[in-house]
């Protein structure tokens, strides 16, 4: 059972240009993209590992509360399986962050993932200032913009925080762990009472039901 609503004005307004620019421009920013900087602690010492990583916004903005901007995540993450070789494990989006565990079958997990914090930084700038029902607007595009300004590592706009945190998962220990840590999130957090409620997670994927994403199930 829902404890808050998983839907919000922007979705009853969203005009198809939301649902179009991910998928009509994915290519073109991921294949032009301006590398961000990453944390001198980033480390992925083996791609074979299946890894945790964690995406925060900066300054914890709540961004995700709006399903348009998730939509956004989830066409990333798809063009980097069919793409770029990611494998997806597990997922969590929340309203500040999200969480994956993943691996790779083709590029660097390093590469992936600088890839889509780049473009889901871009996009979601731009959605923000196509969407016509976000009563935030202005104080949003402030606070990623001031970020960025204040961040030597960038020009002129800031969305997601430098560091992942990424923690290699070598054993079927730590995956079963930062599997139920994340799908516990979101009933941590009171919005459901069942993981599998949470339809922004992978949680329904491993109940055996249909996720909004594909995953690889971790053995």
């Amino acid at each position: 059972m829902f404890k808050i609503s998983q839907a919000s004005a922007c979705d009853e307004n969203k005009s198809s240009v939301h649902l179009k620019n991910c998928s009509a421009i994915i290519m073109e920013f991921l294949t032009d993209l301006t590398p961000i900087s990453v944390s001198r602690n980033y480390k992925i010492r083996d791609q074979g590992f299946p890894h945790f990583v964690t995406f925060t916004t900066v300054n914890w903005i709540d961004i995700f509360t709006r399903n348009c901007y998730k939509e956004c995540l989830i066409e990333s993450l798809k063009y980097c399986q069919a793409n770029k070789g990611l494998i997806l494990y597990g997922y969590c989006f929340m309203t500040n962050h999200i969480h994956l565990i993943i691996g790779t079958k083709k590029d660097p997990m390093q590469g992936i993932i600088r890839d889509f914090k780049a473009f889901t930084s871009r996009q979601i700038k731009l959605s923000i200032k196509e969407n016509a029902s976000e009563s935030r607007k202005n104080w949003l595009l402030w606070m990623f913009t001031n970020a960025g300004i204040r961040n030597s590592n960038n020009r002129d706009w800031q969305f997601w925080q430098q560091s992942s945190h990424p923690i290699e998962l070598s054993s079927n220990f730590l995956q079963d762990q930062k599997l139920e840590y994340i799908h516990q999130n979101p009933v941590k957090a009171g919005f459901v009472d069942k993981s599998e409620d949470w339809i922004w997670s992978s949680a329904r994927n491993y109940m055996g039901e249909q996720g909004l994403i594909e995953v690889e199930y971790l053995s």
